[in-house]
């Protein structure tokens, strides 16, 4: 296992429970959208390592994560204290299961994330060949609290921006959804598919198992909830080696 050091170049702390950081990237270091790392810090001349999805696009020159602060993590309670030029270990060989290449091609894409299982599909909805292969691009983001709408700005203003624009083509959705205080769209992102309110809101066709394509990342109740109700509805989970309807990432389901 080759262990690269990168520097950290930028900090953001979205709550007194989430921050995000950017670091340096290794000339030599490959991976697909919407894959994760292990990642870490060297404690007491250890390496001390967990899964991390790439929040960044592979195309820039840069890495970039989000985190969780955990008070009494091993990991998180010193990750979230790191500061601009701290050195940053990253593993050199990034995997995963939430990849297009593990998708059936399709209608429509459905990213379905709570909290900081957002962090994967960020990369892939800045991926030209994401709107290749799909007609729309759905992103769901459910949080307790507004300020926990990480990168809200940047998603909102997708369609819109200078060069992302020319990436989505306007095929970019973004919907997000708050569960314990007021907002415009309240409830868990369970309740609205169950109730079929997802697709009426966002004006897209009905679910249909032979068109449209799930990809599920966060708390590990909601991503097998979610699981066994798109079995329910016909759709069968893909891996590395198959190709599916629906594909999870079981690594760090974060509770």
């Amino acid at each position: 296992m080759a262990l690269l050091k990168e520097k950290v170049t930028e900090i953001h702390h979205w709550t007194d429970k989430t921050f995000s950081f950017k670091t340096t990237r290794d000339k030599g270091f490959r991976f697909k959208n919407g894959e994760f790392a292990m990642i870490g810090l060297e404690i007491d001349g250890k390496p001390l390592l967990r899964a991390y999805s790439v929040v960044s696009p592979n195309h820039e020159d840069h890495l970039e994560f989000l985190s969780i602060k955990v008070p009494n993590g091993p990991l998180t309670s010193k990750l979230q204290h790191i500061n601009v030029n701290d050195e940053i270990i990253i593993n050199s060989k990034p995997t995963g299961t939430l990849v297009c290449d593990y998708l059936l091609e399709g209608r429509n894409l459905f990213l379905l994330s709570t909290g900081t299982g957002l962090a994967p599909f960020m990369s892939i909805i800045r991926d030209p060949e994401t709107y290749e292969k799909f007609e729309k691009v759905i992103l769901t983001h459910t949080v307790r609290t507004v300020k926990e709408l990480a990168y809200f700005d940047t998603l909102n203003g997708l369609n819109d921006d200078e060069i992302y624009s020319q990436v989505t083509q306007g095929k970019f959705h973004y919907f997000n959804t708050v569960t314990r205080e007021k907002w415009d769209r309240t409830g868990r992102i369970t309740e609205w598919i169950n109730n079929n309110k997802l697709w009426s809101y966002l004006k897209v066709e009905d679910f249909d198992p032979k068109h449209d394509r799930v990809m599920i990342c966060g708390s590990e109740d909601m991503t097998f909830e979610l699981k066994k109700m798109f079995e329910k509805l016909g759709s069968v989970e893909g891996s590395t080696k198959v190709q599916g309807g629906f594909v999870i990432e079981k690594a760090f389901a974060e509770k």
